[in-house]
């Protein structure tokens, strides 16, 4: 008795550890999600570039203390000229990702953004077929109709819509699914693959490269601007460096998610999470909400468990 007793305090340590991550994950990516949101559309920081930039500049920082310093992963070297290429392509379409994101997060609610991100499976269904030729089962592809048509739904039910704002999330959703099939195409051969830590390491400086300028050129005088409003409002400052913080800690929690729990169990918990930063937003900004916006975001929802079964089955059989 006293033997499974002691075996069994490791298995709810585990267990205890894997929730706390998963809080973790949900936290910090709920949190920068509507910091971003506050700065960007109630707080009046109009300079979704710059913000961005904050963003990879703290990525860049801290992956380096988390790899070089802490040890946490192992560091994975650049082997050479061309696979240094290939991640600068991905950094540059992860920027418009991400950039495109924070844009549309000025003009929509959290609520509508998290429902057109929840179509990414269908953008990357789409990239995978043109650009791998690779062909899903076809039930895999009618399950998408319910995730296209969810967000058809919400945006016409959607009290706050607005056209760019719309535009600019499609953007970002389609660059998000894109970066995930350039990944396996770019490094998938065994000495290009790298842990998704490491990518960050040398895709988020490269990133701070590509948007210094944009910054510059797009949002002029952002810092002075910047500095103006620390001098009124101190604050300003500590958002930035929390929300850049928060903004690397989403990609360590990820991480470490990913590597403590199956896929399927990232999935699920992915779509609950899209859910509760859905309520939460709502709670907090008090935005207007739809029953027919509702009834849009929860058949996408459905949709992506549809589509996410069907490639597990496929997968399975083939």
């Amino acid at each position: 008795m006293t033997g499974k007793v002691i075996l069994a305090v490791p298995a709810v340590n585990g267990r205890l550890f894997t929730v706390g991550l998963v809080i973790s994950w949900y936290s910090s990516n709920i949190g920068v999600l509507l910091l971003n949101k506050y700065l960007l559309s109630n707080y009046g920081f109009k300079f979704p570039i710059f913000l961005t930039m904050c963003h990879m500049t703290a990525c860049s920082l801290l992956s380096y203390v988390a790899i070089a310093w802490m040890k946490l992963v192992p560091m994975q070297a650049v082997r050479s000229r061309l696979q240094f290429v290939k991640i600068a392509t991905l950094s540059l379409v992860f920027c418009g990702s991400v950039v495109s994101g924070n844009i549309s997060l000025r003009f929509l609610p959290v609520s509508f953004n998290q429902a057109v991100g929840a179509t990414t499976p269908f953008f990357t269904a789409v990239f995978a077929y043109i650009m791998t030729v690779r062909r899903e089962a076809w039930i895999t592809y009618v399950t998408l109709i319910p995730v296209v048509t969810g967000v058809v739904i919400a945006s016409g039910g959607e009290p706050s819509f607005h056209l760019f704002g719309f535009i600019m999330c499609i953007g970002a959703t389609a660059a998000r699914a894109l970066k995930s099939v350039l990944q396996g195409i770019l490094l998938s051969s065994e000495g290009e693959k790298l842990n998704s830590m490491n990518l960050l390491l040398y895709m988020a400086p490269i990133a701070v490269v590509f948007l210094l300028p944009a910054t510059l050129f797009m949002e002029e005088n952002v810092v002075g601007i910047t500095l103006a409003l620390a001098r009124k409002d101190v604050k300003i400052i500590w958002y930035l460096l929390f929300n850049s913080s928060l903004a690397y800690f989403v990609n360590l929690t990820n991480f470490l998610v990913t590597k403590h729990t199956s896929a399927l169990t990232l999935q699920v918990l992915g779509n609950a999470k899209g859910a509760l930063a859905v309520v939460v937003s709502i709670l907090i900004f008090q935005n207007p909400v739809s029953i027919t916006g509702m009834l849009g975001y929860s058949l996408t929802v459905i949709g992506v468990i549809l589509y996410s079964e069907a490639k597990k089955r496929n997968k399975m059989s083939s």
